[in-house]
């Protein structure tokens, strides 16, 4: 009697148990919207709050509203990130992803549902009725553990729900750049196209007539099918910036057709962003040291649970079981419990625990590696940042203005006949050339703020950029 009842006594203690442990599995639930919210707390400076996932018509419609209102004039760039945040389905389809990420991360912290077999016996005399309930005693044990692994998994979720807004924002404002820059060079490169026609015409119509040699106008001419070759590139080129933008921004072909961009970049800032306040962010704040640590613990607690569950499973079952004996009249009433334990024979999770023990290895590394190059990464982005501010402001300020001087000089010694139309339009020329360089290193400038900025906030995918005269972007290696 005593040992029937230790064991009625063992099964309602885990009856008892059962309770806590449900409530505790429904503990970890997403709500996207909260982290939705707190990406634009976050990442306040690339979202501007407007970071929303459009699951009903009327948030469909008050986008298109808002997305139509920002087409009406010329986009500028914090414009076009707005308009990328309302209209783009790329960023949706991102939003949904990470939505469904951190639900599945939740999932991991449920306890399987029990599972309930019913059998029925029947024999001449008899009638068996029986039930079984039964559900995994491990997944209960270890729920606690599961739960806190879920909530990492969950703070993992919404690090890299922001880390993937800042790099589409910060995409589409390099977009921009590109697309405005080679915007303002096909107007150069027409200018160019425009002065070496006349030059080559001029010195055709004046070797016709004898005053020009024939090598002279070959040379003309020769400048001049660069200039064409050169035009069609730029024509080109503008093409392909402005679509890209446009693929990014999630434009229709209608919004497209009405897309407009800037005349030029706007004006350089009055003083670059100090060493200083740069070198302030480069701390545990920054999105790729948050996730490299959220790997790190995830990873622990998971082989944590590795270490348990790769020995063993055990299943628990409460069994009821009902004969009725009908030659007899009589009947009677079973119950119990039943304890099922999967024998480590064959497989003893060996393989297991050392492909755990390897990724925690790796996740450690990945953190102290994500933790040295973080300081590194973000003093190339600001040496990128300032070298393109300091080039671009000496072009304004020294360059361009010589230029312009030289010309004007050009000009009062062709009216005074000093010298000919072919040393005025050569003059020309190299003017319109430096305003393109000018141009160029101010392209430089603002993609090396667009990139500075997500370092600073600790963007892992954006690769740094190099600063490079002709305005090309250096390779660089990307934290992933």
């Amino acid at each position: 009697m005593s040992r029937r009842r230790s064991k009625l006594s063992a099964v309602n203690n885990v009856l008892l148990v059962v309770p806590v442990l449900v409530i505790l599995s429904g503990c970890s639930r997403v709500d996207f919207d909260q982290s939705l919210a707190k990406t634009n707390r976050l990442a306040a400076q690339f979202t501007q709050g407007q970071l929303v996932l459009a699951q009903t018509r009327e948030q469909r419609e008050e986008f298109q509203r808002i997305a139509g209102e920002l087409l009406q004039n010329p986009l500028s760039q914090n414009d076009a990130v707005i308009l990328a945040l309302v209209n783009s389905p790329r960023l949706q389809a991102l939003l949904a992803r990470n939505w469904a990420d951190a639900a599945s991360a939740a999932q991991t912290a449920r306890i399987a549902n029990p599972v309930l077999t019913i059998e029925r016996l029947r024999s001449v005399n008899e009638v068996e009725l029986s039930s079984l309930l039964a559900f995994g005693l491990l997944d209960l044990l270890t729920l606690p553990q599961r739960h806190s692994r879920a909530q990492r998994l969950l703070e993992r979720a919404q690090l890299q729900l922001t880390s993937d807004v800042v790099a589409q924002v910060t995409e589409v404002r390099r977009a921009w750049v590109k697309a405005v820059a080679a915007q303002q060079s096909l107007v150069y490169a027409r200018q160019v196209n425009d002065a070496a026609q006349a030059s080559a015409e001029l010195a055709r119509l004046l070797e016709s007539v004898g005053n020009y040699s024939r090598l002279q106008r070959a040379r003309q001419q020769a400048f001049y099918a660069e200039a064409v070759t050169a035009y069609a590139t730029a024509q080109h080129l503008a093409l392909a910036q402005k679509e890209a933008l446009i693929r990014l921004l999630g434009l229709t072909d209608d919004q497209a057709q009405i897309l407009a961009l800037p005349e030029r970049f706007p004006e350089l800032p009055p003083a670059p962003l100090s060493p200083d306040a740069v070198g302030k962010t480069a701390g545990a704040a920054r999105l790729d040291i948050q996730l490299a640590q959220a790997d790190y613990a995830a990873a622990a607690m998971e082989q944590g649970l590795t270490t348990i569950t790769s020995f063993t499973d055990i299943k628990l079952g409460l069994r009821h079981e009902r004969v009725e004996d009908r030659a007899a009249g009589e009947k009677t009433t079973k119950r119990g419990f039943e304890v099922g334990v999967r024998l480590p024979l064959f497989d003893w999770g060996d393989a297991q625990r050392d492909a755990m023990n390897a990724r925690t290895l790796a996740a450690s590394s990945h953190f102290e590696a994500t933790v040295r190059a973080a300081g590194s990464t973000l003093r190339q982005s600001y040496s990128a940042y300032r070298t393109a501010y300091d080039v671009a402001r000496h072009y304004r300020d020294e360059v361009v203005p010589l230029r312009k001087a030289i010309s004007e000089e050009n000009l009062l010694r062709y009216n005074g006949m000093l010298i000919s139309v072919f040393e005025l339009l050569a003059d020309s020329r190299e003017q319109v050339k430096s305003v393109m360089s000018a141009l160029a290193v101010e392209e430089q400038f603002w993609l090396s703020d667009a990139v500075l900025h997500a370092s600073l906030i600790g963007q892992p995918s954006v690769a740094a950029v190099g600063f490079t005269p002709g305005g090309e972007d250096e390779p660089g290696d990307a934290l992933h």
